[in-house]
């Protein structure tokens, strides 16, 4: 698994949701009489949420990558200015030189 920036939208909706299962069991125990509370998280939540959606759809937008330019290539062939008399003697000379080939009789051992 690749190593990634943490995710702050990702770890805020986290870290609400444990505060709202910690309230859930903490009220479950001790009888807390707050109804104003009730509306402050619910009014949070809906902050949170929106706040997620802003940020969802802000990095759902991706810039378009120009297209690539073609480059120009050219190929220079070595010799292609040589005149056709001496381009005739340089393969005249090549095909003339003895070559010492290894003899296919003669084993490596």
């Amino acid at each position: 698994m690749k190593p990634h920036r943490t995710d702050g939208v990702s770890l805020s909706f986290g870290l609400i949701f444990l505060l709202v299962a910690l309230w859930w069991a903490v009220t479950q125990v001790l009888t807390v009489r707050l109804p104003a509370a009730g509306w402050l998280v619910a009014g949070g939540l809906i902050a949170f949420g929106a706040a997620g959606l802003l940020g969802a759809i802000r990095s759902g937008r991706r810039t378009e990558e120009p297209a690539p330019v073609p480059a120009e290539a050219t190929v220079e062939v070595p010799g292609e200015d040589l005149p056709p008399g001496m381009h005739a003697e340089i393969v005249r000379e090549l095909m003339d030189d003895k070559v010492d080939l290894p003899d296919p009789e003669r084993r490596r051992d």
